[in-house]
């Protein structure tokens, strides 16, 4: 008899608790081309020099990741402007690295994959990692959910790079 007592107690406790938790926070909603972006502290020291400052993440119209990678490559270029070779890349390129990125709903980093990595320059891999984390959020995927795209590196000696997605190409020779 006892038994059949607790038993009742314990799914009423139990469901109070899913109760209460779920009143603890409410989830964000995805964010539309109409509805105002959300501001997310930058990381301190990334690569745009924000050291803090708040970056605004907006909506991309995109509805396939390829029309998505368009507006990351841009994105990562307005982070990375002195980053980005300028011009022509040189015939010969000291790192080509093609990565795959996967974008949650808000527009922030849940994984990278290496499809190529250049595993000839790890330090070349570990900054194109760390890049590419610090550029979070990026624009809200708001018709994709979230989305995978992959963009391919293209990296001189110098440090600096370039997107295949917007390349200004190679010289000859």
């Amino acid at each position: 008899m006892q038994a059949l007592i607790r038993r009742p107690l314990w799914l009423m406790a139990t469901a109070w608790a899913a109760l209460l938790a779920a009143c603890g926070s409410s989830p964000t909603p995805p964010l539309s081309e109409n509805t105002p972006a959300a501001e997310t502290p930058g990381p301190a020291g990334s690569p745009a020099g924000s050291g803090g400052a708040l970056t605004i993440s907006p909506a991309s119209a995109a509805t396939t990741p390829k029309a998505y990678r368009q507006d990351a490559a841009q994105h990562l270029y307005k982070l990375n402007a002195q980053r980005i070779y300028a011009g022509k890349l040189p015939p010969m390129l000291y790192a080509v690295g093609v990565l795959q990125v996967s974008i949650d709903t808000r527009g922030q980093v849940t994984q990278l994959h290496w499809m190529r990595a250049p595993r000839h320059a790890p330090e070349v891999i570990a900054e194109i990692e760390r890049t590419a984390r610090a550029a979070a959020p990026y624009p809200v995927p708001a018709r994709l959910g979230k989305v995978v795209y992959t963009d391919t590196w293209l990296w001189d000696q110098s440090g600096k790079f370039q997107l295949d997605t917007l390349t200004e190409g190679q010289s000859g020779g």
